[in-house]
């Protein structure tokens, strides 16, 4: 999976790469501390010299086959398929260890910490998922790992709390402003001004200072890559959609660098009480420029979603940039359509979702009852984690 610096004149100019100074289009760049810049600057220059290095890329692919279980299988949905009229299929990243796509990004990043001597690894995390896989990575590398997650995440992700907690991981709850995702995010920076000369901080998401939105993309891209051919070596062709949740993004920005260059229609779904690609407006947040929800004085509002994962109140500079050309279409849906989905994909297809990704499912379901996903039309669904660790949060709303 190595890759070399692209010209953006190459035929895959959408995702192959990024202006010098990290822009996609308006959005991205570096907007951090002065403290900072050399430690970025540092890690691009690490980034392109271990995946131009054929051990590097030997060593992490090894590992991704071996560990994290790559390839994951591509399942087709048939009762769920025969009920909508549709052909519905789903990239089991809930299938990998730790139980999501966010192994992908942490292997990758966790071997290049590694390599530039690095002995801590901070991360930041929502939903657990990133938090127990940097966990999981600083393990078997030998690094010592911190963790910043929101109060109120602690709170209704409890068994992932302890997850990391059991594979060594110090989890610091972050008590400031919402106590959520974004709040989690700033005391890793903080944490990471303090700390630049021996830390790596393992951003989870596509998102932050120029290089982190480009290296999450590349190490995630395999999720996209893998879905292709799959669908491809099944179908014969390219699927008619392609549908991934949206917080940060990801697993979504993983799924669409493999069909990019495709006609497939690329759909991010965002949760109804953060939708930053409608409601928000460009601005300058943890080090990139993106789309962000906030005030008419600049102050960033709050994000609600019932997926601890998604309550973010921003969004990916690549995303951000893709939705501006049309490349991409992004759409939001309500709490009560997630728990909806969530029992259709269990009772139908025996398969329990992680909250972020029946956002994806819930938005396939009222679009095919609008028709804006025709009937016939085949849809490749990105199922990026297993819901267990939401089933204790969802036994409090549902009498089964």
């Amino acid at each position: 999976m190595a890759i070399d610096k692209i010209d953006t004149d190459t035929e895959s100019h959408l995702m192959a790469d990024h202006q010098e100074d990290g822009k996609f289009g308006d959005f991205g760049g570096r907007f951090i501390p002065e403290s900072l810049i050399p430690a970025c600057r540092d890690l691009e220059e690490a980034f392109y010299e271990a995946f131009a290095d054929k051990t590097f890329t030997d060593t992490l692919d090894h590992l991704l086959k071996t560990y994290a279980g790559r390839p994951t299988p591509l399942t087709y949905c048939g009762n769920l398929s025969e009920k909508l009229g549709i052909k519905l299929f789903l990239k089991r990243e809930d299938l990998t260890h730790t139980g999501s796509h966010k192994i992908n990004n942490v292997l990758g990043q966790a071997l290049l910490a590694k390599r530039m001597g690095k002995k801590r690894m901070i991360a930041e995390t929502g939903a657990g998922q990133h938090g127990v896989a940097a966990a999981t990575a600083a393990a078997i590398f030998g690094l010592e790992c911190v963790v910043f997650m929101g109060a109120v995440d602690v709170s209704r992700q409890a068994l992932n709390v302890f997850r990391m907690k059991l594979l060594g991981a110090k989890v610091v709850p972050v008590t400031s402003g919402s106590a959520t995702l974004k709040d989690a995010v700033n005391e890793a920076l903080r944490d990471w001004v303090a700390s630049v000369e021996t830390t790596h901080y393992c951003i989870g998401s596509a998102m932050g200072p120029h290089p982190y939105p480009l290296i999450v993309r590349q190490l995630q891209r395999i999720l996209g890559d893998e879905a292709r051919e799959q669908y491809r070596e099944v179908a014969g062709e390219d699927p008619d959609f392609v549908v991934a949740c949206v917080g940060g993004g990801s697993n979504a920005i993983g799924t669409f660098a493999g069909f990019v260059d495709t006609k497939s229609r690329l759909v991010g779904v965002e949760a109804a009480g953060g939708a930053a690609m409608h409601n928000g407006i460009p601005g300058v947040v943890h080090g990139m420029r993106s789309r962000f929800l906030q005030d008419e004085s600049g102050q960033i509002l709050e994000a609600e979603s019932i997926s601890a994962g998604l309550d973010y109140p921003g969004i990916g500079p690549e995303h951000a940039y893709l939705g501006e050309i049309g490349r991409a279409q992004y759409s939001f849906v309500g709490d009560e359509e997630v728990i909806a989905a969530f029992r259709v994909l269990s009772e139908t297809e025996g398969i329990i979702p992680a909250l972020e990704p029946a956002h994806a499912l819930a938005y396939i379901l009222r679009s095919v009852k609008e028709g804006t996903i025709p009937r016939s039309s085949s849809v490749l669904m990105t199922l990026s984690g297993r819901g267990d660790k939401d089933v204790a949060q969802i036994m409090e709303m549902l009498e089964l």
